[in-house]
């Protein structure tokens, strides 16, 4: 008794043998209570404030461009309705640092109907009165008196002075620019008249002001070839993801019957799998040899993206055969040094096999689950883009030479007759941003910061009714004593019933904790990000510290949460009492936690990595046309990685939801055997609820690990 006493440790008392205990108590109240309210008034808080985005906001302002009064381009319905293109009057003047600052350039914009196609001047064009009608288009609304001097007209802004040949990109005008010979042209021209007078200028003064104006909407290009690829690829993609939950299904109604054997196999062949990874890395960087630029480092190439660019560098391929070979190596290891637990582990997975085979309906709940989700990260992404769309048009002063009233707020309709333009000739009033003086807008950074807390509780909060619904369904099974006359008839609409009535206050606790650590981590990633260009090396280390102090706490109040949420389903305490009632009973358990129970969640995680590798190189095949049975049919893509990538985290998130299932069935069928050991104390001649198989092999196991202690003492 001594012996067992010490096994245990001293971590709470153990259960005592009570007969009449027959699996999760029927006979329950409601927990938490003032945390189910928090939760209820949470949700009314979040919705009223979806109320309040959806009032105010307007997504057009992120889709569409909007001119120096804040009126947007080709927006149906308005007068620039016919007008899709946005225009600069001196696009040069968008290499201004104000550019970075502001994300606006310090120069008229006007919505255009087209892009202009010629080099013109106002100048030669009110010297030879000719192109008028051309010219005029490119002028403020209502400008019609061609009777003002040009300078008068340059002066109050009313026409640009000069027009270069440009195209439109993301519904904006930058100039044409080609380069022929290693000459950047813009049309057939090299130089240009600015039309004020001055000398021929290089056309490379408008190459640098385009590339500023170009660095807010680099982002946009991307991701509008990516919107783009996913136009063209979506059914494909559909289909990779269906093979993908084929593939896991059949993987999981093969453990139910052949766990032994599956697990084996699993094991095989995500070696093979890492295996010819390896190998097409090597065949790759061979057949690069030689290549014209395929020995370029990746430091010196920088950021692309065209990911396809990557893939002609010799290093790159270098770098993925590195990896996978540390992998294997790895795998390899821990198979070696865990092949005796192995054995023990595939016991267990062979019992949640049975227990997955009686609650069948539990390989369809994650639906249920990622529906949820789906929904929680619908509304937070719609919310956030309506907040940060319902701002007003705030118009600023720009000016190019020393102004005291740069950066300061004016009204477009009144500004000419402000003293602004007496002290500051050319100072103009521009829109700037979307902002407000309200107390609305005052505070609607913090509405952005309640959106993404109330998305971060409510789903841990749906992830925590998946595991307490599983965990309860499971633990039916287990102390059943007669499989399955003694289990509920729908076990998973039984668990599910009782986590909504009794223990909604206990799963808002253990999410809202969960959630407040997560929150934290994202401001400090936040400040990261602010600090990333300062020198000062201890805000950065302590910074750092942090960070790395608060990923462990999330990630033990996520294994806490889901043992504590175990122990709710089963005996219906609060969540406080249920997690440290678990924590202690692992605690007396320890060896059998470290021994057994992450030797079951590797093996998962391997069945989930053969799932992902298989659909993965799938799908490589396919997109970079390389099955030659339906090359004639894979869509033409932008950047072929990103189906590809798609597919591999859609592929894993199937995996994941499959394999979930048997995760938490291990974790409940783990706990519920800790304490059916207690419960019976040891003793042989009381009969236990797992099966007889498991419970030789791992009661024979706690005595190999006695007979080891006595021996070592």
């Amino acid at each position: 008794m001594g012996d067992q006493e010490n096994y245990y440790g001293k971590h709470g008392e153990p259960k005592k043998y009570d007969p009449n205990f027959k699996g999760p108590i029927q006979n329950r109240g409601c927990t938490d209570i003032l945390c189910c309210i928090l939760i209820v008034l949470g949700i009314i808080a979040y919705v009223a404030v979806g109320i309040v985005a959806w009032t105010y906001g307007d997504p057009r302002k992120v889709i569409y461009p909007t001119d120096s009064k804040g009126q947007f381009c080709g927006q149906v319905g308005t007068p620039n309705e016919k007008k899709p293109f946005l225009f600069y009057f001196n696009i040069m003047k968008c290499a201004s640092p104000l550019v970075l600052l502001q994300f606006q350039c310090p120069t008229t914009q006007i919505c255009v109907e087209k892009c202009p196609d010629r080099f013109l001047t106002y100048l030669s064009v009110a010297a030879t009165q000719q192109n008028f009608d051309y010219y005029k288009q490119f002028c403020r609304d209502g400008f019609h008196n061609f009777t003002k001097s040009p300078v008068e007209v340059l002066r109050d802004r009313d026409c640009p002075a000069m027009i270069t040949p440009s195209k439109p990109f993301t519904r904006r005008c930058f100039p044409a620019i080609k380069t022929q010979k290693g000459v950047v042209m813009v049309g057939n021209s090299t130089t240009f008249d600015d039309g004020r007078g001055d000398k021929q200028r290089n056309v490379t003064d408008l190459v640098e002001g385009a590339k500023k104006a170009n660095v807010v909407l680099e982002a946009r290009q991307v991701a509008m070839k990516i919107f783009e690829d996913y136009t063209v690829s979506w059914y494909w993609i559909i289909i990779g993801l269906i093979i993908a939950m084929v593939v896991s299904l059949i993987f999981v109604v093969l453990l139910r019957f052949l766990a032994g054997i599956m697990v084996w196999v699993m094991i095989v062949l995500v070696i093979a799998v890492m295996g010819y990874g390896i190998f097409h890395c090597y065949m790759e960087y061979a057949r690069l040899k030689g290549e014209a630029g395929s020995d370029v480092t990746l430091k010196d190439i920088g950021f692309q993206t065209d990911i396809r660019v990557y893939l002609h560098l010799r290093q790159t391929w270098l770098a993925f055969m590195i990896i996978l070979c540390i992998l294997e190596v790895i795998v390899i290891l821990l198979l070696i040094f865990l092949r005796k637990r192995i054995m023990i582990a595939i016991a267990l997975i062979r019992e949640a096999s049975r227990a997955v085979g009686y609650v069948m309906s539990s390989l369809v709940f994650p639906l249920f689950t990622f529906l949820l989700v789906c929904l929680c990260i619908a509304y937070w992404a719609i919310t956030a883009v309506f907040l940060s769309t319902s701002n007003e048009a705030v118009y600023k002063v720009f000016n190019e030479t020393q102004c005291d009233f740069s950066g300061n707020t004016c009204n477009p309709e009144t500004f000419n007759t402000t003293n602004v333009t007496r002290l500051c000739p050319d100072a103009t009033c521009q829109f700037a941003f979307y902002g407000g003086e309200t107390y609305y807008h005052k505070y609607l950074i913090i509405f952005q910061i309640y959106n993404a807390f109330m998305f971060l509780w409510l789903a841990n909060f749906v992830i925590a009714l998946g595991q307490v619904t599983l965990a309860g369904a499971f633990a039916s099974y287990y102390w059943a004593f007669k499989k399955p006359d003694d289990m509920p008839a729908f076990p998973i609409f039984s668990s599910l019933g009782r986590a909504l009535r009794y223990h909604t206050g206990s799963l808002a606790f253990g999410s809202l904790i969960l959630a407040i650590v997560q929150m934290i981590r994202i401001l400090l990633e936040y400040l990261d990000h602010k600090l990333k260009g300062a020198d000062n090396k201890c805000a950065r280390f302590l910074l750092c510290c942090l960070k790395c102090c608060f990923w462990c706490l999330e990630k033990f109040i996520k294994f806490l949460n889901r043992n504590a949420y175990i122990m709710i389903a089963i005996y219906g305490t609060n969540f406080c009492t249920s997690a440290r009632n678990a924590f202690f009973l692992l605690m007396r358990n320890i060896v059998r936690v470290a021994v057994l129970d992450k030797v079951t969640d590797f093996l998962l995680f391997l069945g989930k990595l053969l799932v992902v590798g298989c659909v993965g190189i799938l799908a490589f095949f396919f997109f970079t046309r390389r099955i030659q049975i339906v090359q004639d049919t894979t869509p033409t893509l932008n950047y072929y990685w990103v189906p590809i990538l798609t597919v591999i985290l859609g592929s894993y998130l199937i995996a994941h939801g499959f394999f979930s299932v048997y995760g938490m069935c291990v974790d409940t069928l783990f706990l519920c055997f800790c304490e059916d050991l207690e419960r019976n104390d040891g003793s042989l001649e009381r009969p236990y609820y797992m099966s007889a198989e498991l419970s030789q092999i791992l009661l024979k196991k706690d005595a190999d690990a006695l007979k080891s202690s006595e021996s070592q003492s």
